[in-house]
Formats: structure tokens, C-alpha cells, sequence
């Protein structure tokens, strides 16, 4: 009779230790198809700008500024109408040479003789705040511009919608901004990527952090 008991509660045990592996596998698989979900819907939805300096030299990292300045400034002349993200890349993909140009200018100007490469592509990013809106690591659609040996310190900015400030030291994100990226977003992405929410939604923006950075989440492209 002891041991038909043992067996039972033994049992019991076994059932219990499976279920609670079973409701922890299909936990994790909700969390990933819900991170892959958001994840692709914040990526799909804006264009980001991708600065690497020539090294980490001040000099280079000066030119860096001057170079994201006049991109961002010729970024803003022919884009400054556009509607969607589809529209901006095609307008910059139709100019990508003029990007480069405007690059080597400044690059000249400043008494460097450095070449520039620029390339629209799907790329991964860390995550990178913007006064108080944070974007989680993953992979995003941007104008990539590399400066000489790009062995310098990186800079990245959002072109569609835009929240390339002007002074990136500010941490102020317009508001035109904000409202624009909440058109392209839901209302509980906007959320997930506003730093004013509550912790249920920051919760959530640290699993999109996680699995962006662990690599769980690829490009889609």
C-alpha cells in the first residue's frame, strides 16, 4: 500500500514538474512571437540614418557632426513631403549618389581627403534613446554612410519619421516628431517606445531589448 502511495504522489510530481515546463516552453514561445510581432512592426514602420567616422580621433569624430549635418540638412530638402517610409527610401535610394557627393564636399571642405561609401540596407542597431523615446536593438531599413576606414564611433538618427534634432545633446525630440511616429505606429507600439508609460509597458519594451540583443529576433528582410 506504501509504495502504490509513493507511486501516485511520485506521479503526481512528474505531472507537476512537466506541466510547469510545458506552461514555461509555451510562455517563452508567446514571448517571442509577440517580440517578433512588435519588433518587425517598429522596424517596418521608420528609416534610420547609420554615421561611422573614420576612427575615434576628435578631429574625425568632428567631421562625423559636420557630415550627419549637411546629410541631414539634404535629407530634409528632398524628403521633407513625404507621407511613408516607402516614399523616403525611394527618394533617397534615387539620390544616393547626391548623399555621397554631399558627403565628399563637406570631407573636402573640412581639408580631409577621406572617401565615403553610402548603402540602403537592413542593418542591425543597438537599442538607442532619443530624448524620451527609445528604440530596441534589432533590425532597421537605413542610409548607411561609412567614412574612410568607418573604424570610428557610430551615430544614428531615425529620417523617417524624423527625429534627427538638431541638437542631439538636448535630448528633445519635436513634437511634430512624436505625432508623426505615432501615425506610423499603434497605439500600444508608440507606448512600448515612449519612456512615459507604465511598468507593464516597460516590461514589455525590455523584452523586445532582450531578444533584440540576444539575437533571437533576425532581420526579416
Amino acid at each position: 500500500m506504501k509504495k502504490f502511495l509513493n507511486e501516485i504522489k511520485n506521479s503526481k510530481i512528474g505531472i507537476t514538474i512537466i506541466l510547469s515546463l510545458l506552461l514555461f516552453l509555451y510562455t517563452i514561445i508567446c514571448a517571442i512571437s509577440y517580440v517578433s510581432a512588435v519588433s518587425t512592426d517598429i522596424s517596418d514602420s521608420v528609416f534610420r540614418l547609420h554615421v561611422i567616422a573614420n576612427s575615434n580621433s576628435d578631429e574625425d569624430q568632428a567631421l562625423k557632426y559636420k557630415v550627419r549635418d549637411n546629410l541631414l540638412n539634404y535629407m530634409n530638402n528632398i524628403c521633407k513631403d513625404c507621407t511613408s517610409k516607402e516614399e523616403a527610401i525611394n527618394i533617397v535610394s534615387e539620390h544616393q549618389e547626391e548623399f555621397r557627393q554631399v558627403a565628399l564636399e563637406t570631407i573636402k571642405n573640412e581639408g580631409y581627403s577621406y572617401d565615403v561609401r553610402i548603402e540602403i540596407g537592413n542593418f542591425e542597431f543597438p537599442t538607442k534613446q532619443y530624448g524620451d523615446i527609445s528604440l530596441p536593438a534589432g533590425f532597421y531599413d537605413a542610409l548607411k554612410v561609412e567614412i574612410g576606414k568607418a573604424e570610428g564611433r557610430n551615430w544614428w538618427c531615425v529620417m523617417f519619421p524624423s527625429l534627427c534634432f538638431v541638437d542631439i545633446s538636448s535630448g528633445i525630440v519635436p513634437e511634430e516628431s512624436k505625432e508623426d511616429l505615432q501615425n506610423v505606429l499603434s497605439d500600444e507600439e508608440y507606448a512600448i517606445i515612449s519612456d512615459n508609460y507604465d511598468y507593464g509597458i516597460k516590461f514589455k519594451f525590455k523584452l523586445l531589448e532582450f531578444f533584440g540583443k540576444s539575437n533571437l529576433i533576425v532581420s526579416n528582410k
